[in-house]
């Protein structure tokens, strides 16, 4: 007999993510403040994800259009640059250390569903993004990718599993091409 997806039977109610009165707020300041391209000040995204539980270090660049789902998830290192339209879907815990750049639409994604089973699961891990990495425009990270220390991810490429550290990948998915040989 073939088993079917029940999506009917979709049960996550095992997952709380925090205080609900705590995300409602979150929703509207991320919506009207952090996604709004009309704002150009990156203090007053630091300021807002900062009060709702975010660690962020010193010199962090966030431009305009990111969209940060929990911030109480999230770790950020000193001198990172997040660039315009970067989703953090972070409903594991996101670390990003220092000296790191997120370039434009970079998506880091910490949930996925289990396909095996008929519930579809939610399925969570956490994502890490060691000092001196560079996400290229448009990359996506899966759940509980870790990328190693001065990694490049080129452009459009999706990283299904870790990267070693001094390697650049490309590809979906990401396959090391060759050394980052810094100068």
């Amino acid at each position: 007999m073939v088993k079917k997806v029940k999506l009917k039977k979709y049960d996550n109610s095992w997952y709380n993510p925090g205080n609900s009165t705590k995300r409602f707020l979150w929703y509207f300041v991320n919506e009207l403040v952090l996604k709004n391209t009309f704002i150009p000040f990156s203090f007053l995204r630091k300021f807002l994800l900062k009060i709702f539980g975010a660690k962020i270090g010193s010199g962090v660049i966030l431009k305009p259009g990111i969209n940060i789902k929990y911030p109480w998830h999230l770790k950020i290192g000193d001198n990172c640059w997040i660039g315009e339209n970067v989703w953090i879907d972070n409903l594991s815990q996101v670390t990003i250390k220092s000296d790191v750049c997120l370039s434009q639409g970079a998506m880091l994604l910490c949930g996925n569903h289990n396909y095996k089973r008929a519930t579809f699961d939610l399925v969570l891990e956490p994502i890490i993004i060691e000092s001196g990495a560079w996400l290229g425009a448009k990359t996506i990270i899966c759940p509980g990718v870790t990328i190693g220390s001065h990694s490049v991810l080129t452009a459009g490429s999706v990283a299904t599993k870790d990267l070693e550290s001094f390697a650049i990948y490309k590809g979906n998915p990401a396959l090391k091409i060759k050394n980052r040989i810094i100068n």
